[in-house]
């Protein structure tokens, strides 16, 4: 067990972000545009984190559940780093949402004052569940090579590091839900009030938005992940991930989820 404390460690230290990393998030002033920016900003977090994964395959011993501890390998190794970064106020920015909060110790460190911008009753809507089911039983197959090299810290290292940004993402969905909700609450109080929660979802599917989304997340894979040569030229046939994967995780996953985040909070936004 002192091993896998030192190991934890590690992981800890490796996994440790700026906890206020979207500053712009986190004041009463919030818009779309600023919301926008964040979102596009973290696209380029999120690409990074695949490349990072990519470069080990699946190592399948991680994620099962035969070890001397519940659940699998990964699951203690997030179970533990966030135990680690709640100590130092991680969880205390609203942004931030864990995969094990039943785990959550309190913090070591005074408290930053974040500005309260989300309504009370939507700020808790936790949807990291679904978001760890998808990346593991459907999405990181598709993303990695079969295989085992025993590098074990460090493929966990990146699927916490995969999980903790898509989980941000994702959860953005309530700044957008409430910005939305304050410029124009007459569209959204009847079907709020009536709980129709396809009429919300209507309401906030813009197409057009999602297909630019698309087809910027697949140009920054392509750019992020090309290969360059030292006599500076760049193989353009060759990429540390698919492209179109990208795209994908975005089309099938990131931005459905983003939107149920958004439905449920506005659901519960005049309680």
């Amino acid at each position: 067990m002192l091993f896998l404390g030192l190991f934890v460690l590690i992981l800890a230290k490796e996994a440790m972000v700026d906890v206020n990393c979207n500053p712009d998030l986190a004041s009463n002033k919030l818009s779309l545009d600023e919301i926008r920016d964040s979102l596009i900003r973290q696209e380029d977090t999120i690409v990074f984190c695949l490349i990072e994964r990519a470069k080990f395959p699946l190592n399948p011993k991680l994620y099962h559940r035969n070890h001397g501890f519940t659940g699998s390998l990964v699951e203690f190794i997030v179970r533990e780093t966030e135990a680690i970064q709640a100590k130092a106020g991680r969880y205390e920015n609203p942004e931030e949402n864990a995969f094990f909060p039943e785990h959550l110790p309190r913090p070591l460190v005074h408290p930053h004052k974040y500005p309260k911008v989300l309504h009370p009753s939507g700020a808790s809507i936790n949807m990291n569940k679904p978001i760890w089911d998808f990346y593991f039983n459907k999405f990181l197959p598709l993303l990695v090579a079969d295989g085992d090299d025993g590098n074990y810290a460090a493929t966990a290292a990146s699927d916490l590091a995969c999980l903790q940004a898509l989980s941000r993402r994702i959860h953005c969905g309530k700044y957008v839900a409430e910005v939305k909700f304050r410029d124009a609450p007459h569209e959204y109080e009847p079907p709020i009030r009536s709980q129709e929660r396809d009429s919300l979802m209507k309401l906030l599917t813009f197409e057009a938005v999602e297909e630019m989304v698309r087809k910027r997340v697949e140009k920054k894979a392509r750019v992020f992940g090309q290969e360059v040569t030292l006599n500076n030229t760049i193989d353009g046939g060759k990429y540390k991930i698919d492209p179109l994967l990208a795209a994908r995780l975005y089309d099938e996953w990131v931005m459905p989820l983003t939107k149920e985040v958004e439905v449920e909070y506005l659901l519960r936004r005049l309680e």
